[in-house]
């Protein structure tokens, strides 16, 4: 059942440029969906560089494990991703699935085993025919294209209501660059490395190390501080491909002050992917900005933010549009850092509403619940300890929309 867009959703997929030295191609599998692509292939030229993050469950899929050994060599050459079925919880079933994709796409883009890559993303615990995949790769050679980003990522979606894409460009030792990325997420969506399926590609020469440290410095404020319900998944992975095509000297380390506008442009690239993953939240209607100010240490804010967004009495109250300030506190109070209740301020749409352990005098709660009939919403909260801790997250409202999608999920 097609699920209708997102009230939250950008108006269209932007226009993504041609990245010299990569190619998409998408069909259809039949592993589930009928009437739509939900396979990717990309094919990216020689002496492509990768770095990546990926999920911390300790039952990860079997796309995840091959991934996390493949990220050791640094070299990509093709990218295979399937909708429908998450490939997880498949014991040797999963490894031969694997296994066949991993050969059949490193014969299609001539290149070792180790430099293809691959996810899945659907339903857990229902093996795949070892050819489920592989079998439909050898056919879409001929269809390659430099321009396909969007079908890439239609192709990729499972309960998203819309394709995420976003692009921008950096000056990189006098040559520009140009980074554009795409991902999928929509529910089981929680911080725990990269809480989706992200990939993002530029035309930078940048070696592997140096490309890994700047996504995982980034990763933890994009990808990693959103939150839709809490729940992080057995597939969640983030690839970062880098060509080389541009023709920049490659930076030897992540510090090189030759690298910090590149460095704004993939944070911006990765907020934007990872903010419209919140946007399209399962039963979402509203957009949620958590910050929290005057902690001990940014660890700490963040942690107290994250409490809050997961909680979801916080959620629901968001989604009935009632300014009940109450829960936040006691969200603030069960996190498990220092906070103190008599120096605790927090404001809704740029409203006091307590200080000094209780109700600000003369509080009018109108201008709160009129902000809260928005669709974006604002929570401010400074625990006021003289600390430097400082940390934002995104989230959104928890509905009944919420239970329909994921109460008829394999149906």
């Amino acid at each position: 059942m097609a699920l209708p867009v997102s009230p939250l959703a950008p108006a269209s997929f932007p226009s993504l440029p041609v990245i010299a030295g990569v190619r998409f191609a998408t069909t259809n599998s039949g592993i589930r969906y009928k009437g739509r692509d939900d396979v990717m292939l990309a094919v990216l030229d020689p002496g492509t560089t990768v770095a990546g993050v990926l999920t911390r469950s300790k039952t990860a899929s079997a796309p995840v494990e091959w991934c996390r050994m493949a990220l050791a060599h640094g070299q990509a050459r093709a990218v295979v991703v399937n909708a429908g079925n998450a490939n997880a919880f498949t014991g040797k079933a999963g490894d031969a699935t694997v296994q066949a994709t991993v050969k059949a796409a490193a014969a299609l883009a001539g290149c070792a085993p180790a430099e293809v890559y691959l996810s899945s993303t659907g339903v857990i615990g229902i093996p795949l025919a070892p050819d489920a995949i592989a079998r439909v790769l050898p056919a879409m050679a001929d269809g390659l294209s430099e321009d396909a980003w969007e079908a890439a990522a239609r192709a990729i979606m499972t309960t998203d209501t819309f394709p995420k894409g976003s692009t921008r460009t950096a000056v990189l030792s006098g040559r520009t660059v140009t980074i554009n990325g795409f991902c999928k997420g929509s529910g089981m969506i929680a911080p725990d490395m990269a809480t989706m399926l992200g990939y993002i590609f530029t035309d930078a020469a940048i070696p592997a190390p140096v490309l890994q440290a700047l996504l995982s410095e980034i990763n933890e404020r994009s990808f990693n501080s959103i939150t839709v319900d809490g729940d992080t998944s057995t597939s969640d992975t983030v690839l970062l491909f880098a060509t080389g095509k541009a023709g920049n000297p490659p930076p030897a380390v992540a510090e090189d002050p030759e690298l910090a506008d590149f460095r704004r442009a993939l944070e911006e690239v990765s907020l934007d992917l990872a903010q419209q993953i919140v946007r399209d939240g399962e039963g979402a209607t509203k957009f949620v900005a958590i910050t929290v100010t005057g902690a001990d240490s940014d660890a700490a804010a963040k942690r107290i933010a994250l409490t809050i967004a997961n909680s979801p009495l916080v959620k629901t109250a968001i989604a009935g549009e009632d300014a009940n300030w109450g829960r936040i506190v006691a969200a603030v109070g069960r996190a498990g850092e220092r906070a103190d209740r008599d120096k605790l301020k927090i404001s809704i749409g740029g409203v006091l509403i307590c200080a000094d352990g209780m109700e600000v005098p003369g509080y009018d709660e109108a201008p709160v619940t009129a902000h809260m009939k928005g669709r974006e919403v604002d929570i401010l909260v400074d625990l006021d300890l003289g600390g430097p801790g400082r940390s934002t997250v995104w989230t959104c409202d928890l509905t009944h929309g919420y239970i329909d999608i994921n109460g008829s999920y394999r149906s």
